[in-house]
């Protein structure tokens, strides 16, 4: 409960700047996977900060909650929602207190949630059960490489090696999934908390359609 008070507080204080910190675009990323959507399905962002990913993903026709440990970011996504003309379900809340319920979202979206290892493996386990068979979850973030790209100049990422994303560790936290995209690439970023050629891991999982190809 403390760590979610000093992350909530690091966070207003971010998201209470003037502007979107992270902007009011997508993610190339999270883009890229539009093919993948279809207008009626439900989805879920945690961490979603002033809600650049749920809004995009309400004006691609889908039903949207969010939430995010920051009052001031869920406060920011709402605000940008109506300026969108779009709605979403916008909340305060944290991976380990949120009431993940099973088997009800069409679409899990997951970017740059760095939370030490226990509460990643705990965070994924509750999204792949409220995943609904034939769903999916679309997940970015830093790899361990990143550790060498700073050395080259690049910005941003954890300083934990356990906060990072690894190939081996999604395929141990999302067992069973089908792979549509699992990859270590590198990216140019250029804003205020990122920059540089950045080492990013690009996950969608897809899970099975059936409980017994999930339990293989």
């Amino acid at each position: 409960m403390e760590e979610e008070k000093r992350t909530g507080a690091k966070f207003d204080e971010r998201y209470s700047a003037p502007g979107y910190h992270y902007g009011t675009e997508p993610s190339e990323f999270v883009a890229a996977q539009k093919a993948l959507l279809e207008p009626g399905q439900k989805a879920l962002v945690p961490g979603d900060g002033e809600g650049r990913h749920g809004v995009w993903l309400a004006e691609q026709g889908l039903e949207v909650t969010t939430f995010d440990q920051s009052a001031v970011g869920v406060e920011k996504a709402k605000a940008l929602a109506g300026e969108r003309g779009v709605h979403i379900d916008a909340r305060v809340g944290a991976i380990e207190t949120w009431d993940w319920q099973e088997n009800s979202y069409d679409v899990i979206v997951l970017t740059y949630v760095h939370v030490e290892s226990e509460t990643r493996r705990i965070g994924h386990a509750a999204a792949w059960s409220a995943l609904r068979p034939g769903g999916i979850i679309i997940l970015e973030g830093f790899s361990p490489r990143q550790f060498e790209m700073r050395k080259l100049g690049a910005t941003g990422g954890p300083t934990e090696f356990d906060r990072l994303f690894s190939e081996e560790m999604m395929r141990g936290d999302f067992p069973g999934a089908e792979f549509l995209v699992l990859e270590d690439v590198d990216e140019d970023y250029e804003g205020r908390t990122h920059s540089g050629s950045c080492a990013v891991m690009h996950v969608v999982a897809r899970k099975p359609l059936t409980d017994r190809i999930w339990r293989a």
